[in-house]
């Protein structure tokens, strides 16, 4: 990974912007990733904010320009006390697609691929390189799991342009203690997705940003960033049982709320969320008060009931974000202009937390989705929306 650095060393700037190019797809055109370095390099604890992956998902990129300017302002007074990377467009690909006056940011169009799917499994490589070098010190079985994880990206070779940004992005991202993946959703309340083991230690991150529903997983499916950074720690621990490894990167990935959904309100709430988060987390000076209430329980991912279209038509919706529903609630009825109306009911008691924003159904449509406490049956395989 080739980084240009675009301040002179001897600036000593309170920001570091690295550029990393991606390959050109074409003669005369390249794509680069842009990332704003804040505190000392290599220094403790680590945190890594992205936004945009999904490049048609709004609130995170100018939430994360705010931060950034925030952290800016704490740099030049010396508060930054680990370090910080801020990337607040994870994905110029997806930035740069559109078609017939929308932006088509999702899926990589060359190669059909989501962008947040298939990022490197290190947990093998990482394995065989740590046999016989970790024990019962888990600080120094931390150290060489992170020293691993950097030799195994090292030894791959990306060459495709989405490749190189997925490779790129877990460079910047893989020894962190913190790494948040900023998202959004159709038509959402704010939730997050995060590791069942990473709970409930990420429960004043959910309380932070007011979280309606929080999903967890061991294994989601698809190898997501926010799993592909943190799912190796217990993966390893598994592997291997009589070494102490502990989760020790907090990754999540955090739903702001709907993808077009960038009022000023919002945008300065969830910036001061975070940053107050960074501000408990000891990574900038400061005091904060008291943890919030946590709005919600955690459930699994596998509780989550995606609700699905059984047919074409208009989609009105029955319940509002945020209902909590029971099992046999009408959701939304789907109406067949030139024909009958079908009630599509809940089949878990729990929030429903997501809708989408184009109400038009076809068969087998996600139309919504509700927050349950009790794994379900169809919940098997990749529990993520694709």
């Amino acid at each position: 990974m080739t980084a240009y650095s675009e301040t002179p060393p001897s600036a000593k700037p309170a920001t570091n912007r690295e550029t990393y190019p991606l390959p050109g797809v074409a003669a005369g055109t390249q794509r680069s990733v842009t990332a704003l370095r804040f505190g000392t390099p290599g220094a403790r604890p680590k945190a890594y904010f992205q936004a945009g992956l999904h490049a048609d998902e709004l609130p995170g990129m100018v939430v994360l320009r705010e931060l950034a300017k925030q952290l800016e302002t704490e740099a030049k007074q010396g508060r930054i006390l680990g370090e910080i990377i801020v990337v607040p467009v994870a994905n110029p690909i997806g930035l740069a697609q559109r078609s017939f006056g929308y932006m088509q940011g999702r899926y990589d169009t060359g190669a059909a691929s989501n962008f947040n799917r298939d990022y490197p499994d290190l947990a093998p490589g990482v394995a065989d390189r740590i046999k016989g070098k970790i024990g019962d010190d888990a600080d120094a079985n931390v150290a060489t799991i992170r020293t691993a994880m950097a030799e195994e990206l090292a030894a791959m070779t990306p060459v495709s342009e989405v490749d190189v940004l997925r490779h790129t992005l877990m460079q910047l991202a893989h020894d962190a203690d913190i790494v948040l993946d900023l998202h959004a959703d159709n038509e959402a309340q704010i939730h997050l997705y995060t590791g069942t083991a990473l709970w409930p230690e990420a429960q004043d991150l959910a309380a932070e940003i007011d979280a309606r529903a929080v999903l967890l997983a061991d294994c989601s499916g698809g190898n997501p960033f926010d799993e592909a950074c943190s799912a190796p720690w217990w993966t390893l621990a598994d592997r291997f049982p009589d070494a102490s490894i502990p989760p020790a990167c907090l990754a999540a990935t955090v739903e702001l709320r709907s993808n077009n959904s960038v009022s000023a309100a919002d945008i300065r709430d969830d910036t001061a969320a975070l940053m107050r988060f960074l501000i408990r987390r000891g990574l900038v000076e400061g005091q904060v008060g008291a943890v919030p209430r946590l709005l919600c329980d955690a459930t699994p991912l596998t509780g989550m009931q995606q609700v699905i279209a059984p047919v074409a038509g208009i989609v009105v919706y029955n319940a509002e974000l945020g209902d909590t529903v029971r099992a046999g609630d009408v959701i939304a009825t789907i109406t067949d202009p030139l024909g009958d109306s079908v009630d599509v009911a809940a089949h878990t008691d729990g929030c429903l937390f997501a809708r989408h924003d184009q109400p038009y159904a076809w068969p087998g449509k996600i139309i919504g989705k509700i927050a349950g406490t009790t794994a379900l049956a169809e919940r098997k395989g990749r529990l993520l929306t694709d």
